[in-house]
Order: C-alpha cells, then structure tokens, then sequence
C-alpha cells in the first residue's frame, strides 16, 4: 500500500507529458483487457452455438431421412411424414432453426438426385419456407435478397420467376448475376429472355458463368440469338455474338455481318472473330474492301480469319499491306503470303527485313 502511494506522489511531481502518458497507458491498459473478455466470451458462444447448430442438423437431418423413405406408394403424404412436417413447421418460426433447417435441405439436396431430391424440394414447400425466401426479395438490403433468389434456384422454384425477374436491373451486380443464374439454371435458353431488357452491363465474368450453365442442360432448343445481335446493349450483342460462336448460329449470318459496321469496337472485333469461327466468306471481301479504315484490333482480328479462309487471290491485297506500320499486322500478313506461295517466300521476306532495317 506505501508503495502505491509512494508511485502517485511521485507521479503528482512528475511532469504534465509523464502524467499524460500514464494516463493514456491506464486507459489503453483497461481497454485491452475488456477487449481481451470479451473475444473470450465471443470464442465461448460460437462453440456453444456450434455445438447446438451441430445437435439441431443431427436431428434434423433423421427427420428428414425418415420423411423421404417413409411416403406412401401413391405419393401422398403418409402420417409419418405429416407428423414431421409438422414438428418441422413449428422449428421454422425460430430464426435460428429455420437456418438450421433449410442448411440441412439443402446439404441432402446436394448429395442426391431423382425422385428423392424432388420430394425435398416439395417438401421446402410443404414447410412454408418459400414464402421467407421470397421475404427476403422484399428485403433492403442486397445480400439478403441474393440470398433468397439463390435458395428459389437451389430448391427449382419455377413458379416465381416473374418476382425474380423485379430484379433484372437492380443498382447491385451481385443481386443481378443471381438473377441470371436462377434464369439458366431453371430455364436454359428460355431463361435468356431477360437479355430483351436489360439495361445494365453483363459483365465477362457472367457471361462466361452463364455460358458454363447452358453448356451443362439437357435443353437441345436453342433460343433465336438475332433480336439480342440488334440490341442497344453492347454486352449483349457480345454475348450473344458468343453464343453464335458456341452454338454455330449460321441462320444469323445476315446480322453477324451488319454488325460489321456497329458503332463499337470492342464488338466489331468480336464479330469477325465470331464470323472467321462460323466461316462466313462473305464478309472477307467487306472487310477487305474497308480495311485501312479499320482500326488497328480490327485488322488484326481480319487477318487471322484470313489465316483460315485465304485464296491465291488475296496475295495482292497482303502485298499492298506488307509495308503496314503495325509489327503484328506485318507478321500476319508474312504468315499468310507464306501459306499461300511457300515458293516465293523468300522474296517477300527478303523486301520485309528491309522494311525493319529501315
């Protein structure tokens, strides 16, 4: 005790800075330490709740089993399986169950196929759990509503698609991206229709996401690509001029080369890419026709269709470039001559290191 008296005498005779720097050290000191409780008491609770969330999936997850193998043979409900909807149903009203439960669905969901995982998507909606999915569409803030678009695909609601589709344009990329994919995943090329009116931009990453999903269905309709070739939205023309590509949309042939003078670079380049992939000749006498008001990328992309689709023909117009200012320009059209009169080559290639020495 006379030594902690003895520190504040001398802590009242030490200097104003001495006084601020204890003052400061004590109060960090108790901040710190309530800090350190606290993450204690944080750590203790989520194992609690671990180990609850772990007893709640174990007997959730019996109910379920037993619900799916104890149904009658004509499809209705047997009693065993009211009585489980109902002890489920009476879960559901507490927050915390109701994730428990639609976690545990969805984890049986994903490791079966057929009949037993339809049963558990009816059984979704014997429970009353669409109607807190479709909630959270109503819900302000984005991440709740990608949550419940997200469940609607998981568990193949169709019918609601009308009140998905409220979110074709939402400000948030995330909410859109799920959007489209609850579209494919549920309705293949049907589900392309969204692209009629969106107004916001498909990003390459979705679009890759949404070529991945088609690529995947046993849909073998494929939908018509050319109103989506005319639309407003240049991600959508690109997507669609991939589409053309992956599913070799010849019929669209007289659209494909209307684009050819879209007010876009980005995609008139992926148009002659999608018109060299679809080995539309047509469009090499256009693009040779216009070929020095085309830009640098253009051209590029031009020669290498040239690489797949060049006649004996086209050595004038490679000779008439070869002094092209662009390097990479230079060696396609090399490349090309080269295929097209291996014999004369070497003439060519003589006068094109002049032009580098030069």
């Amino acid at each position: 005790m006379n030594e902690i008296v003895y520190i504040l005498e001398n802590l009242k005779r030490s200097s104003p800075i001495i006084q601020l720097a204890w003052a400061l050290s004590s109060i960090f000191f108790v901040i710190i330490s309530m800090l350190i409780m606290y993450l204690k008491y944080l750590r203790n609770h989520l194992r609690e709740n671990e180990k609850i969330e772990a007893k709640y999936q174990e007997e959730y997850e019996t109910y379920l089993i037993t619900y799916l193998y104890s149904g009658n043979d004509d499809d209705t409900i047997s009693l065993e399986q009211q009585a489980i909807i109902n002890e489920l149903t009476s879960c559901i009203i507490d927050p915390f169950k109701r994730k428990i439960v639609v976690s545990t669905l969805l984890k049986l969901r994903n490791e079966i196929s057929g009949e037993i995982a339809e049963s558990i998507d009816k059984l979704y909606i014997e429970l009353g759990l669409l109607s807190y999915s479709l909630a959270k569409l109503r819900n302000k803030k984005w991440d709740i509503i990608t949550i419940g678009i997200r469940e609607l695909t998981q568990f193949k609601v169709k019918g609601v698609h009308k009140v998905v589709m409220n979110n074709i344009n939402h400000p948030k990329k995330e909410v859109r991206k799920e959007m489209q994919l609850y579209l494919i995943h549920l309705f293949s090329f049907k589900g392309l229709a969204f692209l009629n009116v969106l107004e916001t931009p498909l990003s390459e990453w979705d679009q890759i996401q949404l070529l991945e999903v088609l690529q995947v269905t046993d849909d073998t309709e494929i939908a018509d690509i050319r109103p989506w070739l005319k639309s407003s939205n240049d991600s959508v023309v690109i997507f669609s001029l991939k589409l053309a590509r992956v599913y070799n949309q010849f019929e669209a042939k007289e659209e494909l080369i209307e684009l050819l003078s879209h007010k876009s670079e980005n995609v008139r380049v992926n148009t002659i890419s999608a018109l060299s992939h679809l080995n539309i000749i047509e469009a090499k006498n256009i693009l040779k026709t216009n070929f020095i008001e085309r830009t640098h990328e253009e051209q590029i992309a031009f020669l290498k269709m040239m690489e797949n689709v060049y006649e004996s023909n086209d050595k004038a117009f490679l000779l008439e470039h070869m002094q092209h200012e662009n390097f990479e320009i230079k060696l396609l059209i090399m490349g090309i001559l080269k295929s097209i009169n291996f014999e004369e080559y070497s003439f060519y290639e003589n006068e094109f290191k002049k032009t580098l020495i030069a």
